[in-house]
């Protein structure tokens, strides 16, 4: 018995969102005056997979939350310009927030199924082109890495509570005359830091997206956060 009692389990390291999220519920119990007798084995380290399907068509941004934590990691921009009646241009493009980063130096890599995200990918910071189409008097061009894609994968590094992470986000694409729409499928972010991921592997846990759409300049509403804020999208002004 006294052999026993004197066995010890081994510490584990939990990840910096679910370590804050323990150690909020032990504040409010025993503020509470509730007694923790006991806490679950912390699960192991996984991949968090979002399945969704969200349009980002012209004039449209998409603002991504890889880890639901009420914060944007990711920001897609599908801006159209239109210089004259016969000259338009549609970008798509996807900027990192803060130190963030993405597989990729010009454009974004759009990878296929199977491919390792990880310490060794050739990240760059600063907003990335994925695909655009012209007008020119009524000649009609698609181009870019992201043009005309199906399940498509970007390589997406960034950080949680100061360490980095690594994840991917899935999208296909099309091109009517010169008008790009985009749609995103899916994401996913490995929890333990440092740790690769591979494009395309769902295995962990899988949540639901939540998306918001609050006025065009209440970007306070999504820096405030919001209980299972995924996705925030609002509409942008044509250039004239």
């Amino acid at each position: 018995m006294e052999e026993s009692r004197q066995r010890r389990r081994p510490v584990t390291n939990l990840p910096n969102p679910i370590r804050q999220q323990v150690n909020l519920y032990v504040l409010a119990a025993s503020a509470a005056g509730v007694g923790i007798l006991a806490l679950a084995e912390p699960a192991e380290a996984e991949i968090v997979y979002t399945p969704t399907h969200v349009k980002i068509a012209p004039n449209r941004t998409v603002a991504l939350d890889l880890n639901h934590d009420g914060s944007v990691d990711f920001t897609f921009r599908n801006q159209l310009y239109i210089y004259s009646v016969y000259a338009r241009r549609d970008d798509l493009t996807i900027a990192p927030e803060g130190a963030n980063q993405i597989l990729g130096h010009a454009s974004a890599s759009a990878l296929r199924e199977g491919v390792t995200v990880g310490p060794a990918g050739a990240f760059s910071a600063g907003s990335k082109s994925m695909a655009f189409g012209t007008d020119q008097v009524g000649s009609f061009y698609c181009d870019g890495d992201w043009n005309k894609v199906h399940g498509r994968y970007l390589g997406l590094k960034f950080t949680i509570g100061g360490q980095t992470h690594f994840g991917w986000a899935r999208l296909s694409t099309t091109c009517q005359l010169y008008k790009i729409e985009a749609v995103l499928t899916g994401y996913a972010y490995e929890t333990v830091a440092d740790k690769a991921i591979v494009t395309g592997h769902t295995e962990g846990h899988t949540v639901e997206a939540r998306a918001l759409t609050p006025e065009p300049a209440s970007l306070g509403v999504l820096a405030a956060g919001a209980g299972g804020l995924v996705i925030w999208r609002s509409e942008m002004v044509s250039g004239e």
